[in-house]
């Protein structure tokens, strides 16, 4: 799977206490499942990512606000949704100061499979981001994140930055 580690580094790039620590991001994959239809070997892994800041002293809008843009560029449907939901989250606060913050992504990653000539497959990824116009939407590159009129991280780093 590999949006759990797209999401890690979304995190670690864009959340300063992240970055200096990147110990304190957890991230797992809960109650997975596999999509398939007869005829194809092709699969769909449906699966909840449970993402876990522990010790977290930040703002928690310092979390959210990159999960939200990663999620416009790789899982674009869950902005769709009729109950404006894309994910859910619980809290533990420690203290006045630090919270355990869990965060819960429903994902899907779709894997086009294909014979080789000669025998054995090919397994290929489909791209969410090249998928997203058949969602109605298109994708946010996140290569530099606001807060008000604020610029608090940016990057060149091109995984995040869209030569369009």
């Amino acid at each position: 799977m590999k949006k759990p580690e797209s999401l890690r580094q979304t995190l670690q790039m864009f959340v300063p206490a992240l970055a200096a620590d990147p110990s304190r991001l957890s991230i797992f994959v809960d109650k997975g499942r596999i999509a398939a239809t007869a005829g194809s070997l092709s699969l769909e892994y449906r699966y909840t990512a449970n993402i876990v800041v522990q010790d977290y002293a930040g703002d928690v809008d310092d979390l959210m606000v990159p999960i939200l843009a990663w999620i416009a560029q790789h899982q674009p449907q869950l902005l769709q949704r009729t109950d404006q939901e894309p994910f859910r989250f619980e809290s533990e606060l420690l203290d006045a100061e630090t919270a355990d913050v869990s965060i819960f992504i429903d994902l899907d990653e779709a894997v086009r499979v294909s014979a080789k000539e000669g025998g054995g497959f090919t397994a290929e990824r489909a791209d969410p981001a090249g998928d997203a116009d058949s969602f109605g939407i298109g994708c946010v590159p996140l290569w530099q994140l606001l807060m008000g009129l604020d610029v608090v991280a940016q990057t060149n780093d091109p995984r995040f930055v869209d030569d369009q």
